[in-house]
């Protein structure tokens, strides 16, 4: 029997974050998304200039001038699995829908990592570097020391954000898991009782610290380890000399958009004997700002 493909589709649709929940501190753009895989954003001009007891008339009449933004959201696909008609008959639970959670949960876990790759920012005026005591570098790649996250290293990034205008309210950081045990042990008593207090697991908040809800993932993104340390792109080969790092942003400053969700299923292949199933989702995000202002990643720096 064939699936209800719109069943499924609104499933994988409404899973998009789950274990993911830090991508929902973003403006949603799913609004702008036209046929299914392009955002198209109108932008308005500049505001008007503002003169304290005008002298001058007749004022000068100006025009304001509005643009467009678009991108294309970026598709992505399972590959393809076959479930044999023997299976289907023999196996006592439900192989199907085991399959297509594990279709939908390596989806959500790339999209994830692509759109964090997408969010970090490039300018070197928003990216600092750890201070503490040198610790063994933790990525799979990476050799040598790296010098451990401090407090007062989100203390600067929240320096960074104030001095950017950036309103208070709205404010995260998303920590790896490795990074997030070194900003814990660092803590004072007093520190991490007032950290602890803001614990919302359903939100995904861990703590809050300096203004940022605190939350978590096994990997966040990757820089290089250069004077001016550059994004690791998603796939990139790995380096020894890898760092770590930490994003800090306000949720206006940064995008999400998903388009289309499709399911494909072929029942009774008569070449392959089964049933073949997949999935795509196109899906994508973007800081709202060239200058970067309103995300500030936090690099692991090198130690001796």
């Amino acid at each position: 029997m064939a699936i209800q493909k719109e069943i499924w589709q609104d499933h994988v649709e409404g899973n998009l974050f789950k274990n993911n929940e830090f991508l929902l501190a973003s403006v949603d753009a799913g609004q702008f998304v036209l046929q299914g895989k392009v955002v198209h954003i109108p932008q308005a001009g500049v505001l008007p200039s503002v003169v304290k007891n005008r002298s001058s008339l007749p004022a000068t009449v100006v025009t304001r001038t509005d643009s467009d933004i678009t991108y294309s959201l970026d598709e992505y696909t399972s590959d393809p699995i076959l479930i044999p008609h023997a299976e289907t008959l023999e196996l006592s639970y439900n192989k199907r829908e085991s399959v297509l959670s594990e279709h939908e949960a390596s989806l959500r876990q790339t999209i994830a990592d692509n759109i964090l790759v997408s969010w970090a920012p490039t300018v070197a005026g928003n990216i600092i570097r750890t201070t503490g005591d040198a610790v063994t570098a933790h990525l799979d790649s990476a050799t040598g020391n790296r010098k451990k996250l401090m407090p007062n290293d989100l203390k600067a990034a929240q320096l960074m954000l104030n001095k950017q205008n950036v309103p208070m309210e709205g404010r995260h950081a998303l920590l790896s898991a490795d990074m997030f045990q070194q900003l814990t042990d660092t803590l004072s008593v007093t520190e991490y009782r007032d950290f602890s207090m803001a614990y919302n697991i359903k939100d995904g908040i861990l703590g809050r610290l300096y203004g940022f809800n605190i939350m978590m993932r096994s990997a966040v993104v990757s820089y290089t380890n250069d004077t001016t340390p550059a994004i690791k792109a998603y796939g990139a080969a790995a380096a020894a000399d890898d760092n770590d790092a930490i994003l800090c942003w306000q949720s206006d400053c940064l995008e999400r958009a998903v388009g289309a969700v499709k399911f494909f299923e072929r029942i009774d292949d008569p070449t392959y004997y089964g049933n073949v199933y997949s999935l795509s989702v196109r899906m994508g995000g973007r800081k709202r700002r060239a200058d970067s202002k309103g995300i500030v990643a936090i690099v692991q720096g090198a130690a001796a």
